[in-house]
């Protein structure tokens, strides 16, 4: 994965409204079906990735761990601290960003 061009299309999607931040604020919006597609931080605890996966598994969304550490990923949209996960609402910012993990992965 492209770690920088990942990094600048979630600053973009934050800037475009298109990004639910948090593990909280995640887990509240994805039984809206507001969510499209969920990014989580390869540092995150085992509890949050377990509750993450088990909310998207749940509603059907997908969830993809990054290898971005928490810190990186709440820097690049703007926080500061650590930010384990991110919920894309717009589907074209969604698939750019899982075309970016998935390029990696061949």
């Amino acid at each position: 994965m492209n770690k920088s061009k990942f990094l600048m299309m979630l600053g973009l999607c934050r800037k475009a409204g298109c990004m639910i931040m948090g593990t909280p604020m995640v887990t509240k919006f994805l039984p809206k079906a507001q969510i499209i597609t969920v990014f989580y931080s390869s540092d995150a605890s085992d509890n949050t990735k377990k509750k993450i996966k088990d909310k998207c598994s749940f509603y059907a969304t997908p969830c993809i761990e990054t290898d971005i550490l928490s810190e990186e990923l709440a820097h690049a949209v703007g926080k500061t601290g650590a930010l384990s996960a991110v919920g894309i609402t717009d589907r074209n910012f969604a698939n750019e960003l899982s075309n970016l993990i998935s390029n990696e992965k061949r």
